[in-house]
């Protein structure tokens, strides 16, 4: 298959970066517009129906923030990622959304390369030159260099400024550890517990090596010092969930000291306003942390766009039901008054609204 030109994808002059054709970046589009509406979402398969974006078209959003699993890439195969990108690029609402929203991606384990893939993918210098130039990025960005496609940008004037943070748990993710099951493969061990009407957890425990990380040092020191950039509200996009307290499946909390480290970063840095977002769950659901934290933590999880997962993991921290049906996230900031608001929103594939959380920024204060 002939390999597609970063001018084939980036038609739209508010798409996704800096096109060949000489449409602008995403800083450049947004970066002294005021945010209003971000829309968020992660997990599609580019070989299924995507009749989800016309509902998040209609919410004519500012921002369109990919959190991980865009494609299902599952290869070690150049040719096969190559499929795959063409394929989402002839989805008639990718190519709507990429022609009239600009918009900003990280990415999760499948279109890094592997299911649970961490830093031994041996791929992954392949997969991320398809990944940048797919969406846009341009060829002197340091996502194409250093260690992962880590990226933030701060959009908005001063007063009204909203921060993008979207970090890289792939690149130099420690292993992960196995639940232990003796002789028995994982498969096995679930169907023998459903045959006895027990519940199942994850195939994963919490790595009990505090030295195990997501993201590497170099990151988290570039992360630690994007907190103390100067804004009102800060973005965490995530592509994994930052708080749900079940280790059973990826998430930020099989990483103790990530984990932790996290959240005392948001505390040294007075990083106030920050709002977690989080994908690769295939359910939506909103989550709330205000124990040993600086302000009250929220993660407003959705998941996905074309996937669905028919069972829910437990999560002490959840606020509200679980949506489990094709889902996209909306936030809404109201810059009125004299504190912003943000109205974070779950939405089904019709636009409706599944799930919904005000959110007061003055509230998230350090």
């Amino acid at each position: 298959m002939k390999r597609l030109s970063r001018r084939g994808l980036m038609t739209g002059t508010m798409g996704l970066g800096l096109a060949a054709g000489g449409a602008p970046a995403v800083a450049d589009v947004l970066s002294d517009r005021t945010l209003t509406r971000i829309a968020f979402g992660s997990c599609a398969r580019s070989d299924k129906p995507q009749p989800i974006w016309d509902a998040v078209l209609a919410a004519q959003p500012d921002l369109f923030i990919f959190l991980g699993d865009n494609v299902y890439l599952d290869t070690r195969d150049p040719e096969v990622m190559r499929q795959k990108y063409a394929e989402l690029a002839a989805q008639p609402g990718f190519q709507k959304l990429k022609a009239t929203v600009p918009i900003l991606a990280i990415w999760d384990d499948h279109d890094y390369g592997e299911n649970d893939a961490g830093a031994d993918y041996p791929m992954k210098e392949e997969s991320r030159r398809q990944f940048l130039d797919f969406f846009g990025v341009p060829d002197d960005s340091p996502r194409r260099t250093r260690d992962g496609i880590y990226t933030s940008h701060v959009f908005g004037p001063a007063g009204r400024r909203v921060q993008i943070l979207l970090p890289d748990l792939r690149w130099n993710r420690t292993p992960l550890v196995p639940l232990e099951l003796g002789d028995q493969d994982y498969d096995t061990w679930v169907d023998r517990r459903a045959a006895d009407g027990k519940s199942t957890p994850g195939p994963y425990m919490r790595n009990p090596d505090l030295t195990a990380t997501q993201l590497g040092e170099t990151q988290w020191r570039w992360l630690e010092d994007q907190l103390s950039a100067p804004a009102e509200i800060r973005v965490l996009g995530s592509s994994l969930q930052v708080l749900a307290d079940f280790a059973g499946w990826e998430g930020w909390i099989n990483f103790a000291h990530d984990h932790q480290r996290l959240i005392a970063a948001i505390r040294d840095r007075k990083a106030n306003g920050l709002i977690c977002l989080s994908g690769d769950t295939h359910y939506g659901e909103v989550s709330r942390l205000d124990v040993n934290t600086p302000y009250p933590l929220w993660d407003i999880t959705s998941s996905g766009l074309t996937e669905v997962w028919p069972v829910t993991p437990p999560n002490a921290l959840r606020v509200g039901p679980v949506y489990r049906e094709q889902n996209f996230g909306l936030l809404t900031i109201g810059w009125d008054g004299g504190s912003p608001t943000v109205l974070a929103q779950v939405r089904d594939v019709h636009g409706t609204v599944q799930l919904e959380q005000p959110i007061r920024i003055g509230d998230l204060v350090v």
